[in-house]
């Protein structure tokens, strides 16, 4: 077994760019699934053979992960704030700096209170739930235009035991007359012509979730502008962006007359959150 998983892990690190270590995670999350064990059980038994069954089905998702489909499509699920969440190619990948909008928007809504939330663009739930759970007494609305990321979205909230108000809405179409405390949202900011559409893991995500006009900033501009209509007074506004489009979105904030305008860095040290506060 520890001869096959290192082959992999090898060919990974070829095919894929990736370093030693994270070919042989990548390696060791495809075996565990296609052989229904821990990952931890595959160290215990590093030395068994592998059945012949268990090396078929292993070979054929190492086969469409050198083809570059991801790790999180082919086993269907990503960890997103300690939790797991079902993934399909119908929503993007749940990824790490996204927690830090989470972050965020937790320490504007205290314990217990009964703030009313919005995550816009929802895409797998993993957003809205997640603020469901670390805010009980929240009331959380998610809106997404897709129905089939709802329908993933939806799932992963019955999994997770999670109340969430899901609506099939382009941005607020939706939300006419009603206004939130917290709006948070990790919307599409990649340009449309940008190289690194057909590069990597996102070759294979939703462009429609990825792309965002000639700029990158098109969906960013609307959300902004619209927001304002929909926060109390008082209330926050939190988007995600490109690393290089902080300065653009707080002149938008700017413009749109939000106080408080702040940019807060990713796990990287990248500029990734931006928002800024409805006057009172």
């Amino acid at each position: 077994m520890a001869d096959r998983l290192g082959a992999a892990a090898r060919q990974l690190a070829a095919a894929l760019g990736l370093d030693a270590r994270e070919a042989r995670l990548e390696a060791r999350v495809l075996a565990a699934f296609a052989w229904e064990v821990a990952p931890a059980w595959l160290l215990a038994h590093d030395t068994d053979a592998v059945p012949a069954v268990q090396a078929a089905a292993f070979d054929a998702l190492l086969s469409r992960r050198l083809a570059g489909e991801p790790v999180a499509y082919l086993t269907g699920r990503r960890e997103f704030f300690g939790r797991p969440f079902l993934v399909t190619p119908d929503v993007l990948i749940p990824r790490p700096e996204t927690e830090l909008l989470v972050e965020l928007a937790l320490t504007r809504i205290a314990p217990g209170q009964a703030a009313a939330l919005l995550d816009l663009g929802t895409g797998s739930g993993c957003i809205a739930i997640t603020l469901a759970h670390e805010r009980p007494n929240a009331r959380v609305t998610a809106v997404d235009r897709s129905a089939a990321a709802l329908a993933v979205a939806r799932r992963n909230a019955t999994l997770l035991d999670a109340d969430v108000e899901f609506l099939t809405s382009d941005w607020f179409a939706a939300l006419a007359g009603r206004r939130f405390d917290c709006i948070v949202g990790n919307p599409p900011y990649v340009a449309a012509a940008d190289p690194h559409l057909a590069r990597g893991d996102v070759r294979f995500e939703p462009v429609s979730a990825l792309a965002a006009g000639a700029d990158g900033l098109a969906d960013l501009r609307h959300l902004v502008a619209a927001a304002r209509g929909h926060l109390v007074p008082g209330g926050t506004l939190l988007l995600e962006h490109g690393y290089d489009q902080a300065p653009a979105v707080r002149a938008l904030l700017d413009t749109h007359g939000y106080a408080d305008i702040q940019t807060w860095p990713d796990l990287a040290g990248l500029p990734r959150v931006s928002g800024g506060r409805m006057s009172e």
